[in-house]
This record gives structure tokens, C-alpha cells and sequence, in this order.
């Protein structure tokens, strides 16, 4: 199972968590009773949640007891569940009103089954609320799949040794969703973050995106190497503005599914 770092995740907390706010203000219900936050990582997004609706009942989800040790410094109020995804979706205990998910469904597969069956969690009247990133096919995450299959790396990538995104485009999530909502809303948006320079970028996929990649290779000397060689690339697709700093476009989906 991966390990993840909070400490690496958060060096990108505002950027990362501003998607979070946006979904969660697009959620067209006043007072859920019941809300759950599947992939809650660090707690940032479970944070958000508390915001908007600060009376209701709020469980954190993760798969990751290094993410839900910080989650649970952080809001210590809240319950907290070490746990898989798809087995959470196929149980049959209480329903949520709000099933919420901020970039943490891309790393589960099989979305088809997945995304009705996490609906079919949600209480009449409820939503199914999803974000995640749409970049797979952005110039930043390519140069990572290019790299991996190049002379000087392909040794070291065998094929399914890289765990990758599993998400696809918004007409997929229309189809597999339109049978079993009430009422579905999606949109997608493109951020423009602004990085000090290239070695920004570099941080902020070690924290998610490249973290796969890196946990391919047998050794430290290998992952420094293949990060080294990264930032080389990047710094090619990515050239300064006039200041220095580099503009980094990251598109995202968004979804709510409504019972």
C-alpha cells in the first residue's frame, strides 16, 4: 500500500484545497445531517466541510493511517475511519446525505461500478459530490509517462509497475450517473497556479501525481535521478514569465449527483 506524506500533500494546502471549496459551495443542499468525506487525506477537505455545514454529523475516510493521524490532529472532533473505498461502497449501513470526495477516486478503479454504487450510499434527497483531477493528459503528467518508457528508463518501469489515474472524461460520468440521479450537475475548471519556479511543479506531483513513479524505482539514488531528470523536462515545457515565476495550468472534474 502507498505511503503518503501529509507533510509533502500540504506544501500545497490552498491550492489544493481551493477545488474542495469550490465543490463543496456548488452543493445544493442547506443542512445535511449526515456527511462523509471519502479519501480525506490530511483533513483539509473535511475541514471545508465543517465550514459549510458546521452542524452536521462529519466522518473522515482514508486508507492511509499517516493522512488520518494528521487528520485527526487537526479536527479532533471528527470521527475517522481507516478503511477501503470499494468495500465502503458495497456495505449496507446508514446512508449519508452528503457522500463527498475531493481528488482521491482517480487512484480507484472501475468507476463504472463504483460511482452508482457510492449514489446508492447517499439518503433520498442527498448528493454524491466529486472532484478530481483531469490533468492525465496535461504536458507535466505525459513527460512522467514518456520518461518511464524511454531508453534510459524503461528497465526500470515494468509494464503495470506504475499505479496510474483512473479517471476519465465527463461525458463517461453523465452516462454511468444519468440512470441513478435525480439530478446531475458537472462542470470541469482549469487553475492557473503560480509556482516560484519549475522545481514548484516538481513538489507539488511528489505529493500525488509522481508519487507512483517514484515508488517504481528499487532505490533513493534512482528516485533522485528520475526526479533530477523531471525537473529537466519541466523546465522546458514550463519557461518563467518575466518575474521568474512559472504559471502552471491543472484542470479539474467536478460532478454532484443528486438522490
Amino acid at each position: 500500500m502507498p505511503i503518503w506524506n501529509p507533510d509533502q500533500y500540504l506544501k500545497f494546502a490552498g491550492e489544493r484545497t481551493q477545488a474542495c471549496r469550490d465543490l463543496a459551495a456548488r452543493i445544493a443542499l442547506p443542512a445535511p445531517r449526515r456527511v462523509i468525506d471519502l479519501g480525506c487525506g490530511p483533513g483539509n477537505s473535511t475541514e471545508v466541510l465543517t465550514a459549510r455545514w458546521p452542524d452536521a454529523e462529519l466522518t473522515g475516510f482514508d486508507s492511509s493511517p499517516e493522512m488520518l493521524a494528521a487528520a485527526r490532529e487537526a479536527l479532533p472532533g471528527v470521527r475517522w475511519i481507516l478503511g477501503d473505498i470499494p468495500q465502503w461502497a458495497a456495505g449496507g449501513d446508514a446512508p449519508f446525505d452528503v457522500v463527498f470526495s475531493n481528488a482521491a477516486l482517480q487512484w480507484v478503479a472501475d468507476h463504472a461500478r463504483l460511482f452508482p454504487q457510492l449514489l446508492g450510499r447517499v439518503a433520498p434527497g442527498g448528493a454524491f459530490a466529486v472532484q478530481m483531477p483531469g490533468n492525465h493528459d496535461g504536458p507535466a503528467h505525459r513527460l512522467m509517462r514518456e520518461m518511464a518508457v524511454s531508453p534510459s528508463w524503461r528497465f526500470s518501469f515494468s509494464p503495470g509497475r506504475v499505479r496510474e489515474w483512473y479517471s476519465h472524461d465527463l461525458n463517461f460520468y453523465c452516462d454511468a450517473l444519468t440512470p441513478h440521479a435525480a439530478r446531475l450537475d458537472l462542470w470541469e475548471t482549469e487553475y492557473m497556479h503560480i509556482f516560484p519556479d519549475a522545481a514548484g511543479i516538481v513538489e507539488w506531483y511528489r505529493g500525488t501525481g509522481m508519487k507512483p513513479f517514484l515508488e517504481a524505482l528499487e532505490t533513493e539514488a534512482d528516485r533522485q535521478r528520475f526526479a533530477a531528470e523531471y525537473l529537466e523536462g519541466v523546465r522546458a515545457i514550463y519557461p518563467p514569465r518575466p518575474d521568474g515565476r512559472v504559471l502552471f495550468p491543472f484542470r479539474r472534474l467536478f460532478l454532484v449527483a443528486y438522490r
